[in-house]
């Protein structure tokens, strides 16, 4: 108990965990909002991270509060006993082995080690790499893979982004929005086979004002009670929080990178501080906060790619999607070489070996130029899918890049049967499919 540097409490709601953070700021106790570790309950919650000299303080403040909360948990190192022996019949480097070692001891990784991570190319190595991160993966978040679906409800965008298909100015074959009666139609069909958590997915389009979405979430709570997830772009404070009230669970803002040279010229309209502030208000609203990058970007080295796998774990980022970069025609970027299968599914296991107790998605578009792409993620750190649910007559023109796999169940239950993973239970699938 004496090396316990950290501990967690654990409440019992998303409001309660953010009544008590705020009082405990208030009272000088430095915290942090963490993933919830996975022997005290779902990833895809908050817990309050404190230090070992303010646990007694903390301690007292809730109990002269008469807050109710599960308890407070000390936050122990996740460790993989024996890897070092489970390897001893590998040939790899001495630099490479003594990370290794790190990861199986639970010792942080710096950016100069993740980096040397990314590098590595020998054969050898690079199983060994896929390996200790599916094993990783395997013992936190075990084989069971989260299966999510994304109705991308409108291809209007108010954005410039350098690589994106429906990018503002860009011609698609149709902008189009979809309806509220129509999302609730898409909605309500992946309720019908199962799927819990529905991402209701978009360009920044002003089109939808919060009012708007607030009356699409509550009726997606009212019929169906599923999670949702929102990806619509870079809002004010107060509309994150209107949303989260209206029964937003989860948020997907991705930094794509966080080399801001890199950012700025990807996204010629955007500020990176704006960006990371989004980001920070999401957090402290107490979202389900999903983030993530993308390889091959242009001028991107494998240091940014450690420098953005060190911004998820500060940020202690729920969901993290890694994909490869991967041109649209009619962009400014349409003539770039599109991303690295194998720097994906690099970044993808470091991530798993860094930032541990997180949901990281196989992606579409690794799936997009790699049919098994998927498959190869699920075994090396991933442990999660996402369908894409638009209605067929819209979903061609939501081309953020070329050539996008439309992942449906059929295909996911294919991977995660290849990957030799679990799929949940949840799912209402026929006999023959399981």
């Amino acid at each position: 108990m004496n090396n316990i540097q950290q501990y967690i409490i654990i409440c019992y709601s998303t409001s309660q965990m953010l009544r008590v953070d705020s009082l405990l700021k208030a009272l000088d106790v430095t915290t942090d909002l963490i993933p919830t570790p996975s022997e005290y309950g779902s990833i895809c919650s908050t817990a309050i991270a404190i230090s070992k000299e303010d646990k007694e303080k903390a301690e007292k403040i809730l109990q002269e509060g008469n807050f109710a909360i599960k308890g407070i948990y000390p936050h122990k190192i996740r460790k993989l006993a024996g890897l070092m022996e489970s390897l001893k019949h590998n040939v790899i480097s001495e630099p490479f082995k003594a990370i290794i070692k790190k990861v199986e001891v639970g010792e942080t990784l710096t950016k100069e080690e993740i980096t040397f991570l990314l590098k590595i190319e020998g054969e050898a190595e690079l199983k060994v790499l896929f390996e200790t991160a599916d094993r990783m993966r395997k013992e936190i978040v075990g084989d069971v893979v989260e299966v999510r679906a994304a109705i991308e409800f409108s291809n209007y965008c108010d954005k410039s982004c350098h690589y994106c298909g429906i990018r503002k100015g860009c011609t698609v074959p149709q902008r189009y929005r979809m309806t509220e009666d129509e999302i609730m139609e898409a909605v309500h069909e992946l309720h019908d086979v199962g799927i819990k958590t529905v991402v209701l997915q978009s360009g920044e389009d002003e089109f939808y004002t919060v009012e708007e979405l607030t009356k699409l979430i509550k009726r997606i709570k009212q019929e169906t009670k599923m999670g949702i997830t929102l990806s619509v772009g870079e809002r004010s404070y107060e509309e994150y929080e209107a949303l989260k009230k209206a029964g937003a669970n989860n948020y997907l803002l991705k930094i794509e990178t966080t080399n801001p040279e890199i950012f700025q010229f990807i996204h010629p309209d955007d500020d990176f501080e704006v960006r990371k502030q989004c980001a920070q208000w999401l957090k402290e609203l107490g979202y389900v906060n999903a983030s993530g990058n993308m390889i091959g970007l242009p001028g991107q080295r494998p240091e940014d790619i450690a420098e953005d796998i060190l911004y998820f774990k500060k940020m202690g980022i729920h969901m993290i999607g890694i994909g490869p970069f991967i041109p649209a025609d009619g962009t400014p970027f349409e003539k770039y070489p599109q991303g690295s299968v194998e720097m994906t599914l690099k970044a993808v296991a470091v991530t798993r070996l860094v930032c541990k107790n997180v949901y990281i998605p196989a992606t579409t578009a690794l799936a997009s130029i790699d049919e098994d792409g998927q498959r190869k993620a699920l075994q090396a750190g991933a442990n999660s899918l996402m369908l894409i649910s638009t209605p067929p007559k819209y979903r061609i023109n939501y081309q953020i890049y070329s050539g996008k796999n439309m992942i449906d169940l059929d295909s996911a239950i294919q991977a995660i049967k290849d990957a030799g993973r679990k799929l949940p239970k949840y799912l209402k699938i026929l006999p023959e499919e399981e």
